[in-house]
């Protein structure tokens, strides 16, 4: 499979989703060399505050404000015990550099109810590795809304960064498997 560029994707996902489509198991291999993606509805300053909160940054009134259901409301809400898990995948791969345990669970519900939106995240889990001066990693979601796709993927590749500087900073992100089990345009 051809590797894309994170703009590729998401103007990929944007085409096929458009007219109202639905595409289940949506897989791509994405270069995370540049992962800023800006919108309309995710203007730099946008994805740099919900990326900042993501990853359990304290966030000024000013970035505060721009958070909306619109972009994502408590789905697109993966904090909680985040600055602990990314400590747990730097240790698993400096303690054991061939590990399959260098993973983050984003689900914070084991009984995520169908019916609370806040509990359906749709992110899932980001599996990490290091091969040579790259960190490569696995992302799984339930579902994606194109719409969606630039801040998403702006997390990503700003976790796969922290990581890899935590590391070494030689260490640069590579290449993202992307696979969503359900793509759509938008959040409706």
């Amino acid at each position: 499979m051809k590797t894309l560029t994170c703009l590729e994707v998401w103007k990929e996902m944007d085409s096929i989703t458009t007219n109202g489509s639905i595409k289940f198991n949506y897989h791509r291999t994405i270069d995370m060399s540049d992962y800023l993606i800006e919108t309309d509805l995710f203007p730099r300053n946008v994805l740099a505050s919900y990326t900042m909160w993501n990853l359990g940054k304290d966030l000024n009134p000013e970035q505060l404000s721009v958070f909306s259901d619109q972009r994502g409301g408590g789905q697109g809400n993966y904090r909680e015990g985040i600055i602990q898990k990314i400590d747990n995948v730097v240790d698993a791969l400096q303690s054991f550099p061939r590990s399959k345990r260098a993973v983050i669970t984003i689900p914070n519900n084991s009984f995520a109810h169908h019916d609370n939106d806040d509990d359906a995240k749709c992110m899932r889990e980001i599996h990490f590795r290091v091969d040579g001066t790259l960190i490569n990693a696995t992302v799984f979601f339930r579902a994606q809304a194109a719409l969606i796709f630039p801040k998403n993927i702006h997390f990503i590749g700003s976790l796969m960064k922290e990581i890899g500087r935590r590391l070494t900073p030689t260490v640069k992100p590579g290449q993202l498997s992307y696979l969503t089990s359900i793509l759509v345009n938008d959040r409706e």
